[in-house]
């Protein structure tokens, strides 16, 4: 799922420059009389009055909805990308959570009931077939089953201590699965919400042009409607960086537990192989 989600991204992020380069392209090669012709209004929505407790009241023609049906269409595949990193970030920060909870309980598991097993094996047999812990007690019993061949000129301890750390790792880098992209999405929306401002108020700045009129009227609704991306771009960011920041401090403390378990796992095979 987080390939799909990269692959998503790069993808839109490719149609996104695609149309970039048409849409200027096409600015410089249209007449300017068919540009002020074509030239989106000033204002995204006249204002809308209703009668309600018998007054008039003007209805905002500046919201989200107004910009999304009177933008043009790079504007739209901003808030497209901004809505798709949205949507991944918080499905990355509910996949993560209820990854981690689940290894926090696995270590609870651990610590009340795999220790108290007589061996390795019978602790084994209580703990989950796709728990993280048994990933690491498995590979390392096998570690001392399977010390033959090249592998045999490697010391026995140096062996299943290579083992064990080849597993924690493994666990560690699924743990890390993910993060990149909060990171990534933090680090990114600003600008992809600044760059769709830039957008809105250059057009916006056209069509004043074109239509010689300045006053504060003109200039403000625009202007202000520009700024929406900007504001959507923060609201994209601040989850993500917050999230990711979260996570990390959450791994790390799952991940110190797991190396602990690793670190006496290891010391258990190695005085249990030395006895037989």
């Amino acid at each position: 799922m987080i390939i799909k989600l990269y692959r998503l991204i790069s993808t839109c992020a490719l149609a996104f420059a695609c149309l970039f380069a048409f849409s200027s392209a096409f600015a410089q090669a249209q007449p300017k009389e068919d540009l002020a012709a074509s030239a989106p209004p000033i204002t995204l929505a006249t204002a809308a009055t209703t009668q309600k407790n018998g007054s008039d009241s003007a209805a905002n023609p500046y919201g989200i909805a107004a910009l999304w049906q009177t933008s043009d269409l790079i504007t739209k595949v901003v808030l497209f990308l901004l809505g798709i990193m949205s949507i991944g970030s918080w499905y990355l920060l509910t996949v993560k959570l209820l990854e981690q909870s689940k290894m926090i309980r696995q270590g609870q598991k651990v610590t009340k009931e795999f220790w108290a097993a007589h061996t390795v094996e019978k602790g084994m047999s209580i703990l989950d077939a796709d728990s993280a812990y048994f990933f690491i007690a498995q590979n390392g019993v096998d570690a001392t089953q399977k010390h033959s061949g090249l592998m045999g000129h490697i010391p026995l301890a140096d062996w299943i201590n290579m083992s064990i750390s080849r597993s924690v790792e493994k666990v560690n880098g699924r743990m890390q699965g993910g993060l990149a992209f909060l990171a990534t999405v933090g680090s990114t929306s600003p600008f992809v919400g600044l760059f769709g401002t830039v957008w809105g108020i250059y057009h916006a700045l056209t069509a004043i042009g074109i239509s010689g009129q300045a006053s504060i009227d003109k200039v403000a609704g625009p202007v202000g409607e520009a700024l929406i991306m900007t504001a959507i771009g923060l609201a994209v960011a601040v989850p993500a960086v917050l999230s990711y920041n979260w996570l990390v401090r959450r791994n790390k403390g799952i991940m110190d537990d797991v190396r602990s378990f690793g670190s006496d796992l290891y010391s258990v095979l190695l005085s249990t192989t030395s006895k037989a």
